[in-house]
């Protein structure tokens, strides 16, 4: 039996907004109602595209036939966008960050429970495979203990110059960029929590909003998580860099360049001391080529419509959501700890 589509329309066509509509077009599971865009250039835009334009905000909420609403407009517009599209009756799917604070969120979770409806956030970056492979090193625990996992992006253009660059619109990077790394952080660790965090953040080109930021948490049983963004940074950095007791991994890119190195003989021990600069190291001494080997990231693949395809399953079939509100809020929580650890220059416990 043919599987019921859902009926779908975006509030907001810009980048966000037309990349949302690019993936529903690619399914059979959604039909897509219109947009709305407050801006009339957009309008205009998302017309030639062939796609259908509403008159306003309230005529696409007054259309009985669209069951849910995509919010893809600036971070400080989805609370009374998502507050009057739950009071039409409408399930939510909402672009990340959801809200500015965790006060937000609640009033948006609350109101979907009262009004019976589904709210979700499109954290998409579950689905980067560069994560995945990192989640299935962990997993599996292929380098034996993990003690150290690093996650960074970083770019050289600073903050685009429209509403990210403004906090009245929740611009900065950790709303931006920090919202996935946490979200990854959270879901990779599972059950385990960070106990703590120490974070800083950076004003290299903007004084208004973070430019960058560092974050060192604290996990149980020795392990530690860095998640770090920046905006000012001309050489590459690795993507992800996971150290364990038995070897180490990395990934250079979005490409999934990298590789994996093990230790393959602790029995050779002794190392052939190393001249420095001024004066000799053996703690510092390299491994030698028959003490360790070489291995090649495994592959992870995923699609990015499973995100729509499991909004429809829960509407129409019952099933449980990927992205609940719980982890949602977890991950609001602990960027209001990292806006208090740099604000007040301390460990902020968890």
């Amino acid at each position: 039996m043919e599987k019921k589509k859902l009926n779908i329309a975006i509030i907001g066509y810009g980048g966000m907004g037309s990349w949302h509509v690019r993936t529903l077009s690619h399914m059979n599971d959604a039909n897509l109602c219109g947009i709305w865009d407050i801006d009339p250039d957009r309008r205009e835009a998302a017309a030639a595209d062939g796609i259908h334009v509403y008159g306003s905000q309230q005529e696409l909420l007054d259309d009985l036939t669209v069951e849910a609403i995509t919010i893809a407009t600036p971070n400080d517009t989805h609370l009374p966008i998502a507050l009057a599209a739950m009071g039409a009756g409408k399930h939510v799917i909402c672009e990340k960050p959801v809200a500015l604070n965790s006060n937000e969120l609640t009033q948006m979770v609350n109101c979907s429970r009262e009004r019976g409806v589904l709210f979700t956030v499109h954290q998409n970056r579950r689905w980067d495979e560069d994560y995945l492979i990192v989640k299935k090193l962990y997993d599996q625990q292929t380098m034996g203990k993990v003690f150290n996992i690093e996650s960074r992006v970083h770019g050289s253009r600073g903050i685009p110059s429209d509403w990210r660059n403004q906090k009245e619109h929740g611009g900065g990077m950790v709303l931006d960029w920090g919202v996935h790394l946490l979200d990854q952080m959270n879901m990779m660790l599972g059950r385990r929590k960070p106990r703590s965090v120490f974070a800083q953040l950076t004003n290299v080109t903007n004084e208004g909003v973070d430019d960058g930021f560092r974050a060192i948490f604290q996990f149980d049983h020795q392990l530690t998580f860095l998640a770090e963004v920046g905006t000012s940074n001309f050489i590459s950095m690795p993507r992800w860099y996971i150290q364990g007791e038995n070897g180490t991994a990395v990934i250079h890119d979005w490409e999934l360049n990298g590789e994996i190195v093990m230790v393959s003989d602790w029995e050779k021990r002794d190392a052939v001391p190393v001249v420095t600069a001024a004066g000799l190291t053996k703690t510092m001494a390299p491994r030698t080529d028959e003490t360790v080997k070489k291995y090649p990231l495994p592959e992870v693949h995923s699609d990015i419509g499973d995100f729509y395809r499991n909004v429809r399953a829960c509407i129409h079939e019952g099933a449980q959501l990927l992205v609940g509100p719980e982890e949602v809020m977890e991950v609001m929580y602990i960027m209001e700890a990292i806006f208090r650890s740099a604000e007040q220059n301390c460990v902020v416990y968890l």
